[in-house]
């Protein structure tokens, strides 16, 4: 494979490359690069935070409460809301030193998709981690495992849905936003799926059950077939409509490969994901052929808020002091992981960008690895937000970042600036950004890296 190739592979399917993992695959096939890549996410580890202090409110609702127990579990909800961000921080290390690179950018991927929420960190760590899970494995089960966990129960109310007075709200984002897209179904499937899910509930360690008595046992009509349907019925019915396969082929089109959708590409896909709904073959299938690498496809993504952030980590390593600042980076950039910004989650690529984004984002490397103080002289929502933050009590304050420049250093300080140039940028300059660069006055090649990740084409993988 040819260098760029590689590059738009570990842009596509993780968050780039550093030039040592790159040196060590410039003699491999595309074959065995692709196949080791899918190897090292075989069997992803799940995040497991220290949540021994909550085991206390499971073991309280299975065997009752008192007014004393009633006082200690709303003590120990404001804590299971700060152990969400800690869920935050862990999963984005994640990121940034995993192995099964792969496995972590489709669960990413997937939680965009599977869009939910959650204040309880024992739910919601286990939600993420059946993201992980079924990341690169069968989305029939991996939907059938999504229906059943006890975040998204509770984020889409199907815990409130019972054969007395069903409640639509799980049985419409079902198929609207997790597998057929809006006007692929009727109103009536909606009212008939939802009788299906009546009764689905969790306990309090978030196992699944059926509470038999407020479930709808009678016979229903979805999509023209009629039968005691219960909700994994419904779920095989779904996706025995083909557009169930377009539907997930065309997010991962657009994610993965470009925004732009080529409309053959997308019924090729299709059809090979129909076969058996496999989401590793797939992806192995998008990865391998030739079209993925075409120039067309190449840089021409606007990178999210994570993509960037991660990024930059992958070229030089570095760790916030103070985690809160990592926390408020996500949102100005407008990508908070656990906490999507609606049902339908975010809507990526240019979305990312307005005049306020876009100028922190080129701002970021210097902030994070220079220590640079902002310029607080325009004027807007941006810089009047950072007023807010950086200026307090008249005191500046700055990011505070551990970034390794020795490792840095070891790796990329004898590169000639080209090659850097080459390793930093995937998507094609114009005349005005090849002028700007070739102006640029190169001290060290920590200070040209700065200067090209400030660069507008640095946001484009």
């Amino acid at each position: 494979m040819k260098q760029k190739q590689i590059q738009h592979l570990y842009m596509r399917a993780g968050f780039g490359i550093g030039l040592n993992a790159l040196n060590n695959l410039k003699s491999m096939s595309k074959t065995k690069i692709i196949n080791a890549m899918f190897s090292a996410s075989e069997n992803p580890i799940p995040i497991q935070l220290d949540l021994s202090e909550f085991e206390s409110v499971v073991q309280m609702n299975t065997t009752g409460r008192n007014n004393s127990d009633l006082k200690n579990t709303q003590e120990l909800l404001k804590k299971s809301r700060i152990k969400i961000r800690d869920l935050n921080y862990t999963w984005i290390e994640r990121l940034c030193t995993t192995d099964a690179i792969l496995n972590e950018k489709m669960t990413l991927f997937w939680a965009n998709v599977f869009v939910c929420r959650d204040n309880n960190i024992l739910h919601f760590q286990q939600y993420n981690n059946t993201l992980r899970k079924h990341a690169l494995g069968n989305f029939k089960d991996f939907i059938k495992a999504i229906a059943k966990e006890p975040s998204m129960s509770k984020y889409l109310n199907n815990r409130q849905n019972i054969k007395e007075s069903p409640n639509e709200n799980f049985a419409r984002e079902l198929m609207e936003l997790f597998t057929l897209g809006i006007g692929n179904y009727t109103e009536q499937d909606i009212k008939e799926a939802a009788r299906a899910f009546t009764g689905w509930s969790f306990k309090p360690n978030g196992d699944f059950f059926l509470r038999k008595v407020k479930h709808d046992f009678e016979k229903k009509t979805f999509f023209g077939k009629s039968g005691h349907f219960d909700g994994d019925d419904v779920i095989d019915i779904i996706l025995e409509q083909k557009q169930c396969a377009r539907f997930i082929c065309g997010k991962i089109y657009t994610y993965f490969v470009n925004p732009e959708i080529d409309a053959k590409r997308l019924e090729e896909l299709t059809d090979y994901f129909y076969q058996d709904y496999n989401i590793k073959a797939l992806m192995h299938y998008i990865f391998s052929s030739d079209w993925f690498y075409e120039a067309k496809n190449v840089g021409v993504k606007i990178k999210s808020p994570m993509e960037l952030l991660v990024g930059i980590n992958t070229i030089i390593s570095m760790s916030f002091v103070n985690k809160k600042q990592l926390f408020y980076l996500q949102k100005m950039m407008g990508q908070v992981l656990l906490y999507p910004v609606n049902v339908a989650g975010w809507r990526g690529d240019k979305s990312w960008i307005d005049s306020n984004t876009l100028m922190f984002r080129m701002k970021l490397p210097s902030l994070l690895l220079n220590n640079a103080q902002i310029n607080l002289k325009e004027k807007g929502e941006f810089e009047d937000t950072f007023t807010n933050y950086y200026k307090q009590k008249g005191k500046n304050r700055f990011f505070k970042v551990n970034s390794d420049w020795d490792a840095f250093n070891k790796q990329y300080g004898k590169l000639r600036p080209a090659e850097l140039k080459r390793l930093l940028l995937v998507a094609s300059t114009d005349q005005d950004t090849e002028a700007l660069v070739s102006n640029l006055l190169v001290r060290s090649n920590r200070d040209f890296c700065i200067q090209l990740m400030s660069l507008p084409e640095y946001q484009l993988c």
